[in-house]
């Protein structure tokens, strides 16, 4: 169903952003005649005010045309929305403005579950933008989207060809890149975080690669008290980034 200028958004927070923030964009929805609650009628209210194209269409269809059967008896085909900026307008324009960066790096992050919740969380720190290599990431597809909640729409994703050489520039700019490892001696806790920072979360279990860890300028842990040895990496980046969030705002 997806072209190069059209792509699937589907369930209730996805697309109820993108009605929110683009409505125009929202090409045609299809939702489930039979799915008569009050969210649904709330929702097919807001679309037909914006007068977008509805379509009614049975559950098996909407998963045909989604690729999921977590769809909520809500798909929409949307126009692709443009990315606002290269990480380096996005940079300047924080630097313009005098705001303290803080990015968040996911090196090896392949699952689209782990890479949606990470969005989500990214969105409700603050976070100005993730960072991804192109050949050791998940890409932005609708289950990231449906995951995100919505944060896959306001949250810049930058995907790009070389992680270290991204991670130098960015220190090249002030910004300290900061790596959480398990055998690191310091803790999140006794780092300063109010600094221009991009925090770099690599995969459970495998963490950073190795390249990716010796750019860092300081790799930290998470405290860990009980049996387990490692947080899921979405975990790790909202103890991460509130943590952030915290220190910023004391």
């Amino acid at each position: 169903m997806s072209t190069s200028n059209t792509k699937t958004l589907f369930g209730f927070h996805a697309l109820g952003v993108r009605l929110k923030t683009a409505p125009q964009s929202i090409l045609e929805l299809f939702f489930d005649p039979t799915r008569r609650d009050a969210r649904m009628r709330q929702f097919l209210e807001r679309a037909k005010e914006s007068h977008i194209t509805l379509t009614e269409a049975d559950g098996m269809r909407l998963a045909k045309l989604c690729g999921n059967h977590g769809h909520q008896g809500i798909v929409g085909r949307v126009q692709a929305v443009e990315q606002r900026h290269s990480l380096d307008e996005l940079l300047e324009e924080l630097e313009a403005a005098n705001t303290v960066p803080l990015l968040l790096v996911l090196d090896g992050i392949t699952d689209p579950h782990n890479l949606g919740a990470c969005l989500r969380v990214a969105d409700g720190a603050g976070a100005h933008a993730v960072i991804a290599p192109k050949d050791h990431a998940a890409g932005i597809n609708a289950t990231v989207a449906k995951v995100a909640s919505g944060a896959a729409e306001t949250v810049p994703y930058f995907m790009v060809t070389n992680l270290a050489r991204t991670l130098n520039e960015l220190k090249e700019r002030g910004i300290w890149v900061i790596g959480t490892s398990d055998a690191a001696t310091s803790t999140l806790y006794q780092t300063d975080l109010k600094i221009p920072v991009a925090l770099v979360l690599g995969a459970e279990g495998a963490g950073m690669r190795q390249l990716t860890a010796k750019t860092c300028d300081a790799l930290v842990s998470i405290p860990m008290r009980g049996a387990v040895e490692s947080l899921n990496v979405s975990v790790a980046s909202g103890v991460c980034l509130y943590e952030a969030l915290r220190q910023r705002t004391v």
